[in-house]
């Protein structure tokens, strides 16, 4: 089966209204994409923002009449807006298995000396390594961005370099896939909490903890609400600047005395400022940067 695509470049304003009328004319989804290249990385919560220059594309069945969508999208349009419609351009896309596309790219990863990030579908590059089988969901969190893998990384530093590792306690706040506390636990941690504000990271979560048969009791899946708060040795809070800012003495508080946070989800030029942020509650080591992405480490005041 073949589809149809109607996509314009549209300015935020008219987005709804030109959503409402491909609805209307029976699209089977609408999407909005950058046509520009411009960031935008942490929008005010509750908030969804646009691109200056947006794309939208609505998809239609190959075999509907393309005259009557023109007809409807331009009606619905123009009763909303008292405008015409955009100009719009109209193609051909053939069918293809997206799940199974988006699989061919995510590939097994190595970080650092010893672990692995493998696709749960994917056969297991190393046997003596430490493997991490991942099928991501619908949860942020697979190694292949910077954020992640500068997070995964120091994890297998410490692990290669302290053989007191397998006693430390983690908390994952952002959990995510859950890659980065089941990561902790294979490479010998005692024990994880995982923390989120989103249900279906919770979920991946725990089918990624069962997937590398991680015993029940070694993580611990929780909102941010529902925590409980106790102290690790560890914290991980890999999210963004601007959350970072304001949950710094939580991060502070679920971290032991003399224990260690590592914060990454910044970008190069945001790192300096929330390093000053979080030095009145953690001793603060050097900047650590990858693709233009910063990891932050400190060690908690006693």
């Amino acid at each position: 089966m073949h589809w149809i695509q109607l996509k314009a470049n549209i300015a935020p304003a008219l987005a709804d209204a030109m959503e409402e009328s491909l609805l209307a004319a029976g699209a089977s989804a609408v999407t909005m994409e950058d046509a520009k290249d411009q960031p935008i990385l942490e929008p005010e919560r509750g908030t969804t923002p646009l691109w200056d220059s947006t794309v939208i594309t609505g998809l239609f069945s190959a075999d509907e009449n393309l005259e009557q969508i023109k007809t409807i999208a331009q009606n619905v349009y123009q009763n909303l807006t008292q405008n015409d419609l955009p100009e719009y351009r109209v193609e051909i896309l053939e069918n293809q298995d997206w799940s199974r596309k988006w699989m061919e790219h995510f590939k097994p990863i190595k970080f650092g000396s010893q672990l692995w990030i493998c696709p749960s579908w994917h056969e297991i590059p190393d046997k003596n390594a430490v493997n991490l089988m991942l099928d991501p969901g619908l949860a942020f969190g697979t190694g292949t961005h910077p954020t992640t893998s500068l997070c995964l990384k120091w994890l297998d530093e410490q692990a290669s370099s302290s053989t007191n590792f397998i006693n430390k306690t983690v908390t994952d706040y952002g959990c995510g896939s859950g890659i980065l506390g089941i990561a902790a636990l294979l490479l010998g941690a005692k024990s994880v909490s995982a923390i989120d504000n989103d249900p279906q990271a919770l979920l991946a979560t725990h089918d990624n903890a069962e997937r590398n048969k991680i015993a029940a009791d070694k993580i611990i899946t929780a909102l941010p609400e529902d925590a409980c708060i106790e102290q690790t040795d560890i914290v991980l809070a890999n999210i963004l600047a601007s959350p970072l800012y304001k949950l710094k003495n939580r991060l502070a508080d679920l971290t032991k005395s003399g224990g260690k946070v590592v914060l990454s989800g910044i970008l190069e030029d945001q790192a300096e400022a929330l390093l000053i942020h979080y030095s009145d509650r953690f001793k603060m080591d050097q900047i650590v940067l990858e693709n233009g992405w910063a990891r932050l480490t400190g060690t908690k005041n006693t």
